[in-house]
């Protein structure tokens, strides 16, 4: 793994990164902040080139908390970079709610992708035009949004008692190198309209979880209804999951706390739920990057 501190000099931001990849450096056991990996910081990147996976966090989230997924893809055969959206993680949440982070969000996305590719040590490890979005709740906006999405704001005017201004179109980045996305209860209000998602052209995996109280699966049905090829998307209900399921299990001290994005629905384990959702997800990205090298 390797930390970077990545720059939007346009906007006066910078935002941390942590990318996994392949190595044939035996790990060790290493803590970030309360979670421990085992991993082997820069350490070399095994001969050849890999796919790109950029993960997303949901709103007022970290970077950290899709672990057991990202760990497996780099095990695997990935380049993987989970960034730390500024101004709507954990610790800072300004933008949260407003036209700004509908924007920065896929433009640091497209960042990171563009810095990896012109990293001395990574970016000939790169495999040109391969790449994948991971994103869960806004993060799952993010990936559309980057993928072709045209967003709008705000959400509430296409509520039926709306009475402001009218929405308007929200200008976002986009990036053509796309080649799949995977949407882990996807946050979607923004592509209400009509048109909002017909450019999004690429296979989508969409998981949605049965007791979601914050994107339930009307969210879903906006995707469905609103991409140019509903062929290219696979789509299911995890049964008896909730919105935070999606995040790699707690350490024991952490969960003891009873913190939200802790807690499951009554009966639901997440631990061997993780084990199934990162074999799947690797699954479908094998299916997608990997499967015309055999």
């Amino acid at each position: 793994m390797k930390e970077l501190k990545l720059q939007d000099e346009a906007h006066g931001l910078s935002f941390p990164a942590l990318v996994m990849y392949p190595t044939q450096q035996a790990p060790t056991s290493h803590a970030f902040g309360p979670y421990v990996m085992d991993v082997s910081p820069d350490a070399p990147v095994a001969p050849g080139q890999y796919p790109l996976i950029l993960v997303s966090h949901g709103s007022g989230g970290s970077h950290l908390l899709y672990r057991s997924m990202t760990t497996h893809l780099a095990q695997h055969g990935y380049i993987v970079a989970m960034i730390e959206h500024p101004g709507n993680n954990r610790v800072d949440n300004q933008f949260m709610g407003k036209v700004e982070n509908l924007q920065y969000r896929p433009r640091h996305l497209r960042l990171t992708a563009d810095a990896l590719h012109e990293d001395a040590s990574l970016g000939r490890h790169l495999q040109p035009g391969q790449l994948g979005v991971i994103g869960h709740s806004m993060g799952g906006y993010a990936a559309l949004a980057l993928a072709g999405g045209k967003p709008w704001y705000p959400p509430e005017a296409f509520k039926p008692d709306y009475a402001g201004p009218a929405p308007t179109s929200v200008e976002v980045e986009h990036d053509d190198r796309i080649q799949a996305l995977v949407l882990l209860a996807p946050a979607t209000v923004w592509f209400m309209p009509e048109d909002a998602l017909k450019h999004v052209d690429v296979p989508i995996l969409m998981l949605s979880a049965e007791h979601d109280p914050y994107t339930p699966g009307w969210h879903n049905e906006i995707v469905l209804k609103g991409v140019s090829d509903i062929t290219k998307v696979t789509s299911r209900c995890v049964k008896n999951a909730g919105h935070f399921s999606f995040l790699s299990p707690f350490p024991p001290k952490i969960k003891q706390g009873g913190a939200l994005p802790t807690t499951d629905p009554e009966g639901f384990d997440r631990e061997p739920f993780h084990e199934q959702l990162k074999q799947e997800v690797l699954t479908y990205l094998n299916l997608r990057f990997k499967s015309s090298q055999a």
